[in-house]
């Protein structure tokens, strides 16, 4: 009786088949993601962290948001929106204020959740008979709001129009002032040194 000869696949060949057929499942955005040096999410402030979150509180009011929490160190706020009839949308704005030296660090998240409307078809026993009871869909509905998605806003312009607006609500002894312009030093006054009085009439003989 001959017997076939099997070859044995080494196990590091098949860990690193596994390992490929892996990699490519965990290339996502989250492996993407990176911690760069750029300050889109934040900006350094004049004044007292304090004062940085109320002005931030002030910015959210200013453009229609409800303030969620308010504090010397965090500030909360939301606003809806509704693009379609069957669509919602909620940008939910995430504020936190830390001392930076006599300076204040704000940093700022903006996370945009959206909804869809589902409608849930409510149903009724209505008796026939001998038939029993048969459940039959009505043509009220139990609407609700379910969450679709939900993202961080990655885009550059609306955080840099939010520190914009932040700016203007700081205390104006918190902003410094642009120094003023030098102003000319003052000509050098001239000495008036009297003048010398020259007489054409001849002196008087004695």
């Amino acid at each position: 009786m001959r017997f076939r000869r099997v070859r044995s696949i080494p196990l590091l060949a098949v860990v690193a088949a596994l390992t490929a057929c892996g990699g490519r499942a965990a290339d996502s955005t989250l492996i993407r993601e990176s911690f760069d040096s750029g300050d889109t999410y934040s900006r350094t402030v004049p004044g007292a962290p304090g004062q940085a979150c109320e002005a931030a509180r002030r910015t959210l009011l200013s453009q229609g948001y409800a303030i969620a929490r308010a504090g010397d160190d965090a500030v909360e706020g939301n606003k809806n929106f509704q693009p379609k009839d069957d669509e919602h949308e909620q940008l939910v704005l995430r504020i936190s204020c830390a001392p930076r030296g006599d300076q204040a660090l704000v940093f700022v998240s903006a996370v945009q959740d959206r909804y869809a409307l589902k409608k849930s078809p409510t149903s009724a026993s209505v008796g026939v008979g001998a038939l029993g009871s048969v459940s039959l869909p009505f043509g009220s509905n139990d609407d609700s709001l379910v969450k679709v998605a939900s993202s961080t806003v990655q885009d550059a312009s609306f955080y840099r129009r939010f520190f914009e607006r932040l700016q203007q609500y700081l205390p104006a002894a918190a902003v410094p002032e642009p120094a003023p312009a030098a102003a000319p030093a003052p000509a050098a006054a001239v000495e008036a040194t009297p003048a010398t009085v020259v007489s054409d009439t001849p002196a008087s003989l004695h």
